[in-house]
């Protein structure tokens, strides 16, 4: 599954995120993808934390990639203790 996400910024949302970087577009795209490793980061860690725990399991792959992908994990939007990141009515 892959995801296509379009931004549309007004005149005056453009002009404040020129303040802060030279080129939005690669701005927010660096910024998503530093997140999404983040996030993967900690998905890894709290899988093999909870896999090392377990004495049935015996092995753990190598790969990040594999253990993050078969991680059973909780969403966002199923998780009230997660901030609101719903931007601020002007």
């Amino acid at each position: 599954m892959a995801m296509t996400i379009t931004i549309n910024l007004t005149d005056l949302d453009e002009k404040c995120i020129r303040y802060i970087c030279v080129d939005p577009e690669t701005f927010i795209t660096n910024l998503v993808t530093a997140r999404v490793f983040a996030a993967k980061q900690e998905i890894y860690n709290a899988e093999v934390k909870r896999m090392t725990a377990d004495p049935s399991i015996t092995t753990i792959p190598a790969d990040v990639d594999s253990v993050v992908s078969a991680a059973e994990i909780t969403y966002a939007s199923a998780d009230p203790e997660l901030p609101d990141v719903t931007p601020p009515s002007i």
